[in-house]
């Protein structure tokens, strides 16, 4: 049985990757790309998202550790 968090932090990674997969699929496109400074500012969000789900997979090591 999942609990309350567990099923947040399952919903939270899936609508991360979710905006990761819409994020790169504009980028293959060149559709939300204009200059080389939008193209880089592009990745960094997706690098960004990316490390979100690292750190929410570290908090659940973290907590499952303490309990």
């Amino acid at each position: 049985m999942l609990t309350y968090n567990s099923k947040f932090e399952k919903e939270l990674k899936q609508l991360i990757q979710q905006t990761i997969e819409e994020r790169k699929e504009l980028l293959a496109n060149g559709l939300s790309v204009v200059d080389f400074e939008t193209y880089k500012h592009q990745v960094g969000i997706i690098k960004g998202l990316r490390m979100a789900i690292e750190l929410c997979d570290e908090a659940t090591l973290l907590i499952e550790r303490r309990e």
